[in-house]
């Protein structure tokens, strides 16, 4: 199995990229589908309903060094190496993918940063900014931050979201189960410190956050960081019912209209949230419902995984594995075009007690 890139200095353009053969496409009932052979296209991703894809998020790995209640069980199975697209792989794809029109990649896992050879991805990714790539950015828990933030801004990265739902040490190892909350703080004093912006997610979890929010808008305005709140979504089983934990947004930021007005502001990082300025704080506040208040009629992106499939939405199971197509130089676009005829309209998220998840598959394994 390749690891390593090529030893030329960059991956080969899409004009040289020749695909002869054909694959399976995966819905929830199997369809085969077999496709003529063009060389590699740079036709725009359009899918079935006139929306144009821009914004690829790039699982680099499942693997994660935290076990998060709402995301995995604890005793969470990863996938093996041989499972997996290397990291030459992961971006002879992303060359394709930004030929065809994509100019956000967000680099995800899993934890991205435990991925060997992450820094070599996000290089050569972060080369390609300015050349079709508006902005590459990354998602992480913070825990390896410290050691990797000085790469990121050296590769491009200007701004990181982090992820911290509370910042009491006790809930933060409750919530995490192997969590230290300074640690995480500490990333991000660092990443500060190298010049990226920071955004701080925060998934809202009845009976386990609600008491944080204000605490964790006192600490973004302190620290220069943006607040995105996250309604939890069923994704993959987990020990704990998630309706249990689940709450509306407009109930979690009850407190906060008490005391601040909100105001809508326009702010475009090419993901869902809708972004509002807050009464007397620097801090903009994002907010992500995809339960409460739906955004698919906008949706621009698409979720490539570490193991090669790309997923139309997170909400559906319909996928295409680019994986073997690479390997065996098939048709890589046909299986593109395909999955983009295929992408819905709408997810099919719903929390219900005792309900099984809407989706079996794990954040973790989907690319977050």
């Amino acid at each position: 199995m390749r690891t390593g890139f090529r030893t030329s200095d960059s991956w080969p353009s899409p004009s040289r990229l020749c695909l002869p053969s054909c694959c399976l496409l995966h819905h929830k009932a199997p369809v085969a589908s077999t496709f003529s052979q063009p060389a590699a296209s740079t036709a725009p991703l359009i899918d079935g309903h006139g929306r144009q894809i821009s914004y690829l998020r790039l699982s680099v790995t499942d693997r994660c060094d935290l076990r998060c209640r709402y995301c995995m069980a604890e005793d969470m199975v990863f996938l093996p190496k041989s499972a997996v697209l290397s990291i030459e792989e992961m971006g002879e794809l992303a060359v394709r993918f930004v030929a065809r029109g994509i100019r956000r990649i967000r680099l995800t896992g899993g934890e991205p940063l435990v991925r060997r050879g992450i820094d070599t991805l996000a290089t050569r990714l972060g080369a390609m900014i300015g050349h079709g790539l508006d902005e590459l950015t990354l998602t992480t828990n913070g825990m390896r931050l410290a050691e990797h933030a000085p790469m990121l801004a050296s590769a491009g990265v200007r701004r990181i979201n982090v992820s911290l739902d509370t910042l009491d040490p006790a809930a933060f190892r409750h919530i995490t189960r192997v969590g230290d909350v300074d640690v995480a703080l500490g990333g991000i004093a660092a990443a500060r410190a190298a010049g990226l912006a920071v955004k701080i997610n925060m998934v809202a979890l009845a009976g386990l956050n609600e008491n944080q929010l204000l605490p964790m808008l006192d600490y973004c305005a302190e620290t220069g960081c943006d607040l995105t709140l996250i309604e939890t979504m069923p994704l993959g089983e987990v020990e704990a019912d998630r309706s249990d934990h689940y709450i509306p947004l407009h109930h979690f930021i009850a407190p906060l209209r008490e005391t601040h007005a909100l105001y809508p502001v326009e702010k475009r990082t090419g993901g869902p949230a809708r972004y509002f300025a807050i009464e007397d704080s620097p801090v903009t506040l994002g907010l992500i419902t995809p339960l409460s208040d739906n955004f698919c009629a906008t949706c621009n992106r698409i979720r490539l995984t570490v193991e090669g499939r790309v997923y139309m939405c997170l909400g559906q199971d319909d996928h295409v594995d680019l994986r073997a197509a690479l390997r065996d130089r098939g048709d890589v676009d046909g299986l593109i075009d395909a999955a983009l005829a295929g992408k819905p309209r709408a997810h099919d998220f719903h929390i219900e007690r005792k309900s099984t998840p809407a989706v079996a598959r794990h954040m973790s394994a989907t690319g977050g």
